[in-house]
């Protein structure tokens, strides 16, 4: 029998392949005394390992530009010039004519430097002590004779499945496709920046297996299973062609869903759902606009942003903002301003802060640079010119922050028209309720905004209190607490009132059983993970909105989210069966 390793389910599909197991941190350093005749040969040997480490770094750069772009490719010039810094190699030089080797006085510099800027006043600055970590483990593997790879450089065609503690900037920007089958880590959550990602790159993934990278040594045969979360190692191959069979059932499931691409969402009683996708990159637009997504319900703009250097100028903005909106042709296209923050840093100009979920985050960062705001807000109204473009602020708790924001959208038509670029000037300008504050008092918004979007992913961590990242905490957060049920229903009741439309938009709306709660509780529009499209419309066609209703209403007096799962499962099982999938997740999405 195959030793197995549960974790949470973050991307579809079963996959065999090898461990690739990638332990990015700094390898322990002995301290080295060196005699006087030696100090000569141990600068040399750090200057050519910091040469090695440039060229090493200058061939990643390059690679990374040709499969993901130049704006990705940047997060490496930080680390270049880091190598080019004259005050650090000084420090470290210093401390070899103190007679000490040279990987221990990089070392010890190097902790200095993490150290110092960890603790420096400047936000930019201390964003750096990531960059710093990565050219620390860079060099020292180099001047150690370890292995002299990039974390993620594998061949084509290698079969490889990531096995690592998580997932960083520098290593996302790694990842290629055509050598790394699947990923798994020991930390993330199912609503993670790491699950989100590999589900906007087709990737199979599992999250939060805790102990992997502790109990795999790398190379072993695994199978790892997105769908329920369980990675097996080194099974027979009886229990791998077990696993194949299960893989061909569901890609036979999914050709069936597929069919679903060019029909209606309309339930059996003539109720009609939007459904439409949610987009990370711009990358994936032409993919979401073939699974029969009617439009974008969410595009994330922190992919411009995270993991850079610099911020995106007006120009990048707008050609990225106009490829989604060509790409659905005239349907809506809701763009999310950044919300930057949380478990979403970029590399400089943002604070390191003890509870950054509840810090200086979304729609707070943007208000307090109104200069960087207006620049998104400048390429949003270009972009606009191309199709239905619409915007939307997340994390917003109070009218004032809506205020301020319509002012500065304001300010950047006025601006353009001053230079004479076109723009279009009434674009629709609606809010993420993620809060319980925005929820509860979402009836303040409604005269000054024109769709409300309810963020599930914030808005059961905010609500439950249970930070949506973390591991340990993955069985307490529930989307289907009475709590969190109660605050779409009043903001779905709210928004009817005031009449202006609401969607939801978070990872909720991809889990079918959820799904049918959103549409029970008086959801008619759903933006989902694009994959996720066929699957939620199957569930849209196969059921009555009125049945649905029921089943929600049943869940809302439910006095725990397991009994409200209970309930849920039980309703949609009377008309669609017993699929357990249907229940938990896709073959699918999350």
């Amino acid at each position: 029998m195959d030793r197995r390793i549960q974790g949470i389910p973050a991307s579809p599909g079963i996959v065999v392949g090898y461990v690739h197991l990638l332990r990015w941190e700094v390898p322990d350093v002995r301290h080295r005394i060196i005699p006087d005749e030696c100090v000569k040969d141990e600068l040399e040997k750090l200057q050519a390992a910091i040469a090695r480490a440039k060229e090493r770094l200058h061939h990643l750069r390059t690679r990374v530009e040709a499969t993901a772009g130049a704006e990705e490719a940047a997060i490496f010039d930080v680390q270049l010039s880091i190598l080019d810094d004259r005050e650090l190699q000084r420090g470290v030089e210093d401390l070899i004519r103190q007679n000490l080797g040279a990987e221990k006085a990089f070392d010890l510099v190097m902790l200095e430097w993490r150290t110092r800027f960890a603790r420096h006043a400047a936000p930019m600055l201390r964003e750096r002590v990531g960059d710093l970590t990565d050219v620390h483990i860079r060099v020292l593997s180099l001047l150690l004779g370890l292995p002299d790879h990039d974390p993620v450089d594998l061949p084509p065609g290698a079969n490889a499945i990531l096995v690592t503690h998580d997932l960083t900037p520098s290593l996302t920007v790694q990842l290629d496709r055509k050598s790394i089958v699947a990923i798994a880590t020991d930390a993330g959550t199912r609503t993670a920046h790491v699950a989100i990602l590999a589900r906007s790159l087709g990737l199979p993934a599992v999250v939060g297996l805790r102990t992997a990278t502790a109990e795999l040594k790398g190379g072993e045969r695994v199978v790892l299973d997105g769908s329920t979360g369980m990675l097996a190692i080194n099974p027979t191959d009886e229990e791998i062609e077990r696993y194949h069979e299960r893989q061909r059932e569901e890609e036979t499931a999914e050709a069936a869903l597929a069919d679903l691409a060019a029909l209606e969402a309309i339930t059996l009683d003539g109720v009609r759902v939007t459904l439409r996708a949610n987009v990370d990159i711009p990358e994936e637009a032409e993919a979401a606009a073939r699974s029969g997504a009617e439009g974008v319900g969410l595009m994330r703009t922190e992919f411009l942003v995270v993991g850079r250097a610099n911020m995106p100028d007006e120009d990048e903005q707008y050609r990225a903002y106009r490829r989604v909106v060509e790409a659905f042709a005239g349907m809506p296209v809701v763009i999310r301003t950044f919300d930057i923050g949380g478990d979403k840093l970029p590399v400089g100009g943002f604070p390191t802060e003890p509870n950054p979920f509840l810090g200086w985050r979304a729609i707070r960062m943007c208000l307090d640079q109104p200069e960087m705001f207006k620049v998104q807000l400048r390429a949003l109204l270009r972009a606009a010119v191309h199709g239905d473009l619409r915007i939307m602020l997340p994390l917003i708790i109070t009218l004032d922050e809506v205020l301020a924001a319509r002012k500065l959208l304001e300010e950047a038509a006025v601006e353009l028209k001053e230079r004479g670029v076109e723009y279009r000037a009434d674009v629709p300008l609606g809010v993420m309720i993620e809060t319980p504050a925005a929820a509860v008092a979402s009836d303040t918004l409604t005269r000054d905004v024109d769709f409300f979007s309810i963020g599930t992913n914030d808005l059961v961590q905010y609500t439950l209190a249970v930070d949506r990242g973390a591991a340990n905490l993955a069985p307490r957060f529930t989307p289907l607490h009475p709590a969190v049920l109660r605050l779409i229903k009043r903001t779905v009741e709210v928004a009817e009132l005031g009449d202006i439309e609401v969607a939801v938009c978070g990872e909720m709306a991809s889990q079918p059983l959820m799904a049918f709660a959103l549409l029970g509780l008086g959801v008619r529009q759903m933006s989902v993970a694009p994959r996720s499209v066929p699957l939620v419309k199957r569930i849209v066609r196969s059921v009555t909105a009125a049945h649905a209703k029921l089943a929600a209403s049943a869940a809302l007096r439910a006095l725990t989210a397991e009994q409200a799962r209970h309930e849920l499962a039980r309703r949609l099982a009377d008309v669609i069966g017993d699929a357990p999938y249907l229940y938990d997740g896709l073959p699918g999405d999350g």
